[in-house]
């Protein structure tokens, strides 16, 4: 090589390492730190809340709760958050192609775990802008977001009275929607024949009694949690078509796809699921295999909220619902609340209902559900931030 086209050679690589940089200045803040809070809640599990704070002060917050064991999950988060930090507050998509990796070793903990991270980062962009978390996905096409009241993480008594009770508690809030999953605690079906169907008659009893105590006009949902296969699945489905429900939600596992597609086929009532599902790849065979009526990617594991996006748009070409799973803290239901608004075939969210008297109090401003609705407001980001009082006196070691 001659001198001069070496000389150039180094002029343009210190010209292009100097564009870099300024491209990367010009690209607004980045990822500084991350907090991670484990709040004690009860005997179904603990939140685990997350808060990024980027270069120009800002901070974001996520939601990585249920995802598996508590310090595990922090670990891998950690793990992540080190590839992340440095990065700019709008590497979204970056940060989901790089999750690939991490997914196929650790499945659950790492999908929680880049959900949460990710709606950090949103949470960021809109505080940076100055605008609602919904504005950058679209735009609300509703600011009343609909909710169910999920009484099922809430009940101890595991009888049709103990779910007759806390249904009341739900109606008497406002609530026009209560589901509950009446047959946890059913062992597996190949093992104990007897067993199986005292649990499936003693939770038909806890579904009938709730539709008896909540009325006729007000929505009743049934989550089965997969204990069913095809066989028994058709028969809950004719034992339950009386109670007129909402939806019958994951009767059975979701392999083999075809015992889902037969027994919505089947069902006189509309079913949901796809509660453990991970983004589009995993939501397009279950889609386009007409498992269910109604879609629900869960936005704390199913890759965040671009992707509960994307999972959304390939729900609305095959003309079905979503109804994003969530038995959230507030931080993941409000997450979820600014995604439903933006979204054209959105039908009803979850909300974990009664699990703790100061729920509300864990974010500012609190948690307001009036009538089974959240009302979403123009504040920018999600419009919340911890409630640093409140959760240091529910925090726990990690």
């Amino acid at each position: 090589m001659r001198r001069r086209d070496l000389l150039g050679g180094l002029a343009a690589a210190t010209l292009s390492s100097r564009t870099a940089a300024a491209a990367e200045k010009d690209r607004g803040p980045v990822i500084e730190s991350l907090e991670i809070a484990r709040v004690q809640v009860n005997h179904r599990g603990d939140w685990l809340l997350l808060r990024a704070k980027a270069s120009n002060g800002l901070t974001g917050v996520g939601d990585a709760s249920h995802g598996g064991d508590p310090k595990r999950q922090a670990e891998l988060i950690r793990k992540i958050f080190a590839g992340l930090q440095g990065r700019s507050i709008y590497d979204v998509e970056w940060l989901r192609q790089s999750a690939a990796k991490e997914f196929q070793q650790a499945a659950r903990l790492a999908a929680t775990a880049v959900s949460a991270l990710e709606q950090t980062l949103w949470d960021l962009q809109g505080k940076t802008a100055g605008v609602p978390v919904y504005d950058l996905f679209g735009g609300a096409l509703r600011r009343d977001i609909r909710t169910y009241a999920n009484i099922n993480r809430t009940v101890v008594d595991r009888t049709p009275k103990g779910f007759v009770e806390v249904a009341k508690r739900a109606v008497d809030d406002g609530f026009d929607a209560v589901k509950l999953a009446p047959f946890d605690g059913m062992p597996p079906i190949a093992q104990n024949a007897p067993e199986v169907k005292r649990w499936t008659d003693l939770g038909v009893g806890c579904a009938e009694a709730v539709r008896s105590a909540i009325g006729p006009m007000r929505d009743l949902l049934i989550d089965c949690h997969s204990h069913f296969n095809r066989e028994l699945g058709l028969l809950l489905a004719e034992r339950l078509a009386p109670l007129n429900l909402f939806w019958l939600e994951e009767v059975t596992p979701a392999n083999p796809l075809s015992d889902l597609a037969a027994l919505n086929e089947a069902a006189k009532m509309p079913t949901a699921g796809g509660e453990t599902i991970y983004g589009v790849h995993g939501f397009y065979p279950y889609i386009a295999g007409k498992a269910v009526d109604v879609v629900m990617p869960d936005v704390k594991c199913c890759g965040g909220l671009l992707e509960t996006k994307k999972i959304s748009g390939i729900a609305e070409g095959a003309g079905l619902q979503v109804s994003p799973h969530g038995p959230a803290s507030p931080v993941g239901g409000m997450a979820a609340a600014h995604l439903c608004a933006t979204l054209p075939n959105f039908l009803i969210l979850e909300h974990a209902y009664g699990e703790v008297p100061w729920r509300a109090e864990i974010i500012t401003p609190a948690e307001k559900i009036n009538h089974g609705l959240i009302r979403l407001s123009d504040a920018p980001g999600f419009g919340i931030d911890w409630n640093e009082a409140e959760i240091s006196r529910h925090r726990v070691a990690l």
